[in-house]
């Protein structure tokens, strides 16, 4: 996959939003993990893989009522599980060139595919300015449909994400790929030029 480019990160940072415009300003098709990530889950599941198998069968109070920390650790390896059918997804598309994201693309997975720097980078948002974008999305409150306290359970997911963006800054200083934090302070034409001068599009 040389014309593939990853944008990693954690829910909420701007990514997907970003990825949507450079991927049609430079013509690239646009692979989001996110869009599969229930036919992943069944695939995993069907593997018999642990995680996958628990996330089909609980319901809005079992995930979300969890500690923060809990979660955050099956999200990450969930992610692991599944990492197998995102790269055989990507490996089918016929294109001159690939930009994809998603929460997927841990920066160790990264370095065990051997992905250059030059080709992955991970954005993250600063705790404040995540909890007020996911206040700001109209479906939450689906997603939290059945659970017994909603304020815990918003809450909760709310730790969980913040625990998996510092777990992904920590793994791209350790893997010394490029981290973005999005406080809300930079617009988005400017991490969109950050994003495009990082990857050398023209």
């Amino acid at each position: 996959m040389i014309n593939t480019y990853y944008i990693g990160g954690s829910p909420c940072s701007g990514k997907s939003t970003i990825a949507e415009i450079v991927s049609k300003k430079y013509d690239l098709y646009y692979f989001t993990v996110d869009d599969f990530l229930d036919k992943y889950t069944k695939m995993g599941a069907s593997k018999g893989y642990e995680i996958c198998k628990k996330q089909e069968r609980m319901n809005a109070e079992e995930i979300w009522m969890r500690e923060p920390l809990l979660q955050c650790t099956e999200e990450l390896a969930f992610y692991e599980e599944i990492f197998e059918f995102v790269l055989a997804d990507l490996e089918k598309i016929e294109a001159n060139g690939i930009l994809t994201e998603g929460a997927a693309y841990l920066p160790k997975l990264m370095k065990k595919l051997s992905i250059s720097k030059d080709r992955y980078l991970a954005i993250t948002p600063a705790k404040e300015f995540q909890i007020s974008h996911y206040k700001k999305r109209e479906w939450v409150p689906y997603v939290l449909e059945g659970c017994s306290d909603k304020e815990k359970a918003f809450s909760n997911w709310m730790n969980r994400d913040i625990l998996f963006a510092q777990e992904v800054q920590r793994q791209c200083s350790e893997e010394q790929y490029v981290s973005i934090i999005n406080d809300g302070n930079i617009e988005i034409d400017e991490l969109v030029d950050l994003v495009v001068s990082h990857f050398g599009l023209r």
